[in-house]
């Protein structure tokens, strides 16, 4: 069995981050050990929510895990808080990371601006990590602050995306997967590139005009995995964009849906069905 660390942040409530990649990455046949960052009583969206900040314990977890000489074939990250978990992810990349799959998400912006409380310094922070990174996963806010790019004004068409993948890959990361690609009306996409074989390839799904909190840790989760078992590039985005649209879908079916998260629990049995294949 594979096995693989993520390490991101863990809201009690709230579908997100460790609590979306846990299951999805279990159930998806892999042994999935965790590094919490913080541990939150619900995501952000809620208000008076509760943060415990952990980045003390991520060293002292990482050294036990050195002691006891135990390995993993990928790493995953996630959220970051700070520019001292860039920092010790970047320690971490050096330790665990040697000829195993290191899969970046820079969860730090969105719409055209950052996150609260992150700023530009951040931003050169995580820009770093990236180029220790075999595969990034940034939204097209993320990879304008990335890369220096003014974020658009208007709908993004295939030179300017096409611009923001050749200035991505000089950050240094084998290969990119741009989520939240709109150039085809009524459809989203993602536009993936491989820079060492200078290869380009697209997937649009039709577009859901619903929101939903986790929906990029959800696509994230299932591309990283499928890459763990094989799967290609191509295919990794597939499932993980089909994934995430039917867990929309599964959710607004229900009348009483949770506005704070996605049903992707109730979509397991599809992507299970479409590993297999």
């Amino acid at each position: 069995m594979k096995r693989i660390v993520t390490i991101q942040d863990i809201s009690c409530v709230g579908k997100c981050s460790l609590t979306v990649a846990l299951p999805i990455i279990s159930a998806m046949g892999i042994e999935a050990s965790i590094i919490p960052t913080a541990v939150l009583s619900t995501h952000t969206a809620f208000k008076n929510f509760t943060f415990c900040d952990l980045t003390d314990q991520i060293t002292k977890i990482s050294e036990h895990w050195k002691s006891e000489k135990i390995q993993f074939d990928g790493i995953y990250t996630g959220y970051l808080g700070s520019f001292l978990q860039i920092d010790l992810m970047s320690s971490f990349f050096d330790d665990f990371g040697k000829g195993k799959l290191i899969f970046v998400d820079p969860c730090m912006a969105d719409n055209g601006r950052l996150y609260a409380g992150f700023s530009e310094e951040y931003v050169s922070a995580m820009a770093g990590l990236c180029k220790k990174a075999d595969i990034i996963v940034p939204n097209i806010t993320e990879a304008c602050f990335l890369v220096g790019e003014q974020y658009p004004d208007s709908e993004c068409d295939e030179i300017f995306i096409d611009n923001l993948l050749k200035k991505l890959a000089l950050l240094g990361a084998k290969k990119i997967i741009l989520k939240g690609v709109g150039y085809k009306a009524g459809q989203c996409g993602i536009v993936t590139y491989d820079v060492m074989n200078c290869k380009r390839s697209e997937y649009f799904h039709e577009l859901v005009p619903l929101k939903f909190h986790g929906t990029g840790d959800i696509f994230a989760s299932v591309a990283f995995a499928s890459l763990i078992l094989g799967k290609s590039l191509e295919c990794a985005v597939k499932l993980a964009a089909d994934f995430t649209v039917q867990s929309i879908k599964n959710t607004v079916s229900h009348t009483d849906y949770n506005w704070y998260g996605v049903d992707f629990e109730s979509s397991f049995p599809m992507l299970i069905k479409k590993l297999e294949e």
